[in-house]
């Protein structure tokens, strides 16, 4: 079954070991952050420094191995039809838009919408790090400056990700404007016990 996360929103649920999570941009253009803890122990979460390290690189695709703070694989993309996604940046908060968006009315943003939907887990708000940003694009130039562009997700892309342990998740459709280029659309998200 297809699941919904409406736009500027945020969902979580548990996903257990050897499932299978496929995201979906169902319109294109459109961002969604995933963040996840150990179910058993919630004091292990998803890592960017530990993935960046042991990918050795920015870039990840289908064969891309997501990992925690521990050193353990949590996630494993097996299908990819973008393979353009960051693990670089923050999740887009209220103090995002007070930065970049100045004249905006701030939203909770991605950390926002993640602290409310893993509270029934008990999981504070401190323990939210730097999400998995699928389908976000996120470029360096050579002086190493960061450029956020318009995601190059199509209407129906999709990244699947196979679970290494059980987990606890919470994924997000993004609110930021310059990461979906300007337009809040839904991310829909289909949970399998097989690919």
């Amino acid at each position: 079954m297809e699941n919904v996360i409406s736009p500027r929103s945020g969902t979580s649920f548990t996903l257990k070991k050897g499932q299978y999570l496929k995201v979906i941009d169902p319109q294109g253009e459109q961002v969604s952050d995933i963040y996840c803890f150990n179910q058993s122990n919630k004091s292990e979460f998803l890592s960017s420094g530990r993935t960046l390290d042991y990918n050795e690189g920015i870039h990840f695709g289908k064969g891309s191995l997501l990992y925690s703070n521990q050193s353990n694989i949590m996630l494993e993309i097996v299908e990819d039809t973008v393979e353009s996604h960051d693990f670089l940046l923050t999740p887009c908060s209220k103090d995002t838009f007070k930065h970049f968006y100045p004249d905006e009315t701030p939203v909770p943003g991605c950390h926002g919408n993640l602290v409310s939907a893993l509270s029934p887990y008990d999981i504070p708000e401190h323990f939210i790090g730097t999400t998995f940003n699928i389908f976000m694009n996120v470029k360096l130039d050579e002086n190493g400056k960061i450029s956020v562009l318009p995601p190059t997700s199509k209407a129906g892309d999709f990244t699947i990700f196979k679970a290494h342990m059980d987990l606890i998740v919470g994924l997000t459709a993004c609110s930021a404007g310059e990461s979906n280029n300007f337009s809040y659309k839904p991310i829909n998200y289909v949970i399998s016990d097989q690919n």
